[in-house]
């Protein structure tokens, strides 16, 4: 026997899901909604080992999924903080191009961000480089005044806080193994069985699992990436800020940059390297039967032969802190190798299409009586409330609600 029934389950207790429950609930307040989160901690993996920025949305094609929920859910962000008593910081942001060839790509950048409607940005001279970034070195910049930073995990115990005062249940430390459909879904865990009319997959490292659990065949698979990062001893001489590099646009990672955090440190990172389990946090995790996964699917080889370079020298960078901190010289020159201790890591939810091809937007797909966030990297936390409504609009038709 089930021991709790609702009308809809969402399976995941990250960002992405704290908000869609909040959209429902506010939408629909006569809704029975559970959160089901296998760690004892809400936002405990992408949410909570995240570099805490609330993107502008600058780098998202016009039209796409991510241009309209970033720019979109980072006012709604910034308004959320505001009205929970969350600290967050305009802090601001530059991207810096080093050299004349990646000028042509930052003014794409600039028209992309434009076209998405982010407010402020603006081409910089050197000149005004170093009134902003006094450190930095460019032959021209983008400025993003309105760039702020904040803490995720914080932002996320507000949720928490507002979906308990509307009876949205919580369940953590409960792991789910099986789904079973009969006259409604019935959601197997270490903590019993949950029934629900609906589902909600918000799973993140675990999302295409979750589907496959419910017999879907996702048209993708999660691919897990350690990103690593250093933290500055003396953060707050040489970066005010964000500084980031130019993107390569063929690689969906934004390369190594310098992060103001909320805290008052700074970081510098991420590399981008494969990781050996979904929660692959170090070096040492393996989880045998997950890099299994990853090896046996053909969209792995393939996106292999399409980026094996770049891999390389993620990888070399990984382990060379002289390599690391050269990449990090092309922004901040002074940067010194005595300037950089060992700082925290985090694990991006990559899906990787069968030919492979790394998908760039946010993918969310709907079967019978369930939708699946199947992709949701960066800037999904800087989105989420509007990721949370959006979800919300497609179960009011899909779910019949």
């Amino acid at each position: 026997m089930p021991n709790g029934e609702y009308d809809i389950a969402i399976i995941g207790g990250g960002i992405v899901g704290l908000a869609t429950a909040l959209a429902l609930s506010e939408r629909f307040p006569l809704l029975s909604v559970v959160i089901i989160e296998k760690e004892l901690r809400l936002a405990s993996h992408q949410t909570g080992h995240n570099s805490g920025v609330i993107h502008a949305g600058i780098y998202y094609k016009p039209g796409s999924y991510k241009a309209k929920l970033c720019v979109e859910g980072g006012r709604r962000m910034k308004a959320f903080c505001e009205a929970n008593d969350v600290r967050h910081e305009n802090s601001g942001k530059v991207i810096v191009a080093t050299t004349e060839a990646e000028r042509p790509r930052l003014m794409a950048l600039y028209e992309r961000g434009t076209a998405n409607g982010v407010e402020g940005l603006a081409l910089i001279d050197p000149a005004r480089l170093r009134e902003i970034e006094p450190h930095a070195r460019a032959v021209v910049a983008l400025h993003s005044p309105t760039t702020a930073i904040v803490d995720y995990t914080e932002v996320s115990r507000a949720m928490a806080a507002n979906l308990e005062s509307r009876g949205v249940a919580l369940r953590t430390g409960t792991r789910v193994h099986a789904i079973r459909r009969a006259d409604r879904l019935y959601v197997e865990s270490n903590k019993g069985t949950v029934a629900a009319r609906h589902l909600i997959n918000c799973a993140g490292l675990h999302a295409d699992a979750v589907a496959r659990m419910m017999g879907v065949r996702p048209e993708v698979q999660i691919i897990p990436f350690r990103g690593e990062y250093y933290t500055l001893r003396r953060g707050q001489d040489r970066v005010r800020g964000l500084i980031y590099p130019v993107p390569d646009p063929e690689f969906p990672f934004l390369g190594v940059h310098f992060t103001k955090r909320i805290q008052g440190k700074v970081e510098a990172g991420p590399n981008a390297v494969l990781a050996f389990a979904r929660e692959g946090y170090r070096r040492t995790s393996i989880n045998l039967a997950e890099m299994l996964q990853t090896v046996t699917y053909r969209g792995f080889w393939a996106m292999a032969a399409k980026y094996w370079h770049t891999g390389m020298h993620e990888m070399y960078r990984s382990v060379s802190k002289r390599a690391f901190l050269h990449a990090l010289q092309r922004l901040v020159p002074e940067l010194e190798e005595h300037d950089l201790e060992p700082g925290g890591t985090g694990v991006r939810a990559q899906a990787v299409a069968p030919d492979g091809s790394l998908v760039d937007d946010f993918k969310i797909s709907e079967t019978p009586h369930a939708i699946h966030v199947l992709n949701a990297p960066s800037p999904a936390a800087t989105a989420s409330l509007a990721i949370g409504r959006h979800i919300a609009d497609l179960a009011a038709t899909s779910f019949g609600l």
